[in-house]
């Protein structure tokens, strides 16, 4: 799922080319795309962008007239820009949005339809869209801890819950918490003050070191290829892998369709977290820690 410097940059990327554009007009590519009824997309037509931001994980174009059309990109749909009047790529193609100078496309890898639009008319109305999550990189350490504490959530469930911490997902949590060097599964009622700062610090430094180093991939191009497993991430996708830090193999907790990956060295004292489908599956056999762990995947060999 695109997350906060994904969003960021696709947000950068569209200002220098919409802003003070009319848009022509919007095609869908699928009905179930567009989840409101009001205002009608016709109402958007000709209307100049005087603004694109980002609330949360989501793409907002503002429009002359208090209008917007806000763009939930979701597990695996993607923007894209292309010559004006590009046509829809296939299956994949969602929606375009027409401008004299260009065309922005959405597409969804896959065949389930998760990606959004939603029009909105009037400020109150884009508000209902927000979650409630305070944005990360802005927060005061007071802000930041009130958030966090609201609620008792593991680490990994408080980072990606958009109504405590906007635009943080699955890929960027793993990463903030190696770096913080705190486990995914302790709770936030157990943090100490220390604990909640190194945390807070952590979040400032990973998404403001992928924002910028994905502002810099994409070299003032429109970005391609987002996705959620990016080569230079420490834990994120790299299950087996070495830990940057330590060299340990990383390891992960899969359920349901979501994964976390970890350091247990780094982040749980050498602790290996029980991941359920394994623990089923190897039963009394299930390594407990890091040396237990080598011991097996030794055996295995």
């Amino acid at each position: 799922m695109p997350e906060l410097p994904d969003v960021e940059v696709y947000v950068e990327a569209l200002r220098v080319r919409v802003v003070g554009e009319p848009l022509e007009r919007v095609r869908l590519g699928s009905p179930f795309l567009l989840r409101t009824v009001a205002p009608p997309l016709s109402a958007f037509a000709g209307k100049r962008v005087v603004a694109v931001s980002r609330l949360g994980k989501r793409v907002v174009l503002e429009f002359e007239g208090e209008l917007f059309l806000v763009v939930h990109l979701m597990i695996a749909g993607r923007l894209h820009w292309k010559p004006a009047g590009a046509r829809l790529p296939g299956k994949a193609g969602l929606a375009a949005l027409d401008f004299p100078g260009g065309t922005i496309t959405l597409t969804e890898a896959g065949t389930k339809r998760r990606a959004a639009l939603h029009a909105a008319s009037g400020r109150a109305a884009l508000a209902a869209l927000d979650r409630g999550g305070i944005e990360p990189l802005e927060a005061t350490p007071d802000a930041f801890r009130e958030a966090l504490l609201r609620e008792n959530h593991t680490l990994k469930r408080a980072l990606t819950d958009p109504r405590l911490l906007a635009g943080i997902g699955g890929a960027y949590a793993d990463e903030i918490l190696h770096r913080a060097r705190l486990s995914p599964m302790q709770l936030t009622s157990r943090l100490d003050g220390g604990e909640v700062e190194q945390l807070r610090l952590a979040v400032r430094a990973v998404l403001s070191e992928w924002t910028e180093r994905l502002r810099r991939d994409a070299g003032g191009e429109f970005p391609e290829g987002v996705t959620a497993f990016r080569d230079g991430m420490a834990v994120h996708g790299r299950h087996r892998k070495p830990c940057p830090a330590c060299g340990t193999a990383v390891q992960r907790i899969v359920h349901a369709a979501s994964e976390t990956d970890y350091c247990p060295r780094c982040q749980t004292g050498g602790r290996i977290l029980s991941d359920r489908s394994l623990a089923r599956l190897l039963r009394d056999d299930w390594p407990r820690t890091v040396e237990e762990m080598e011991a097996f995947e030794e055996r295995r060999r």
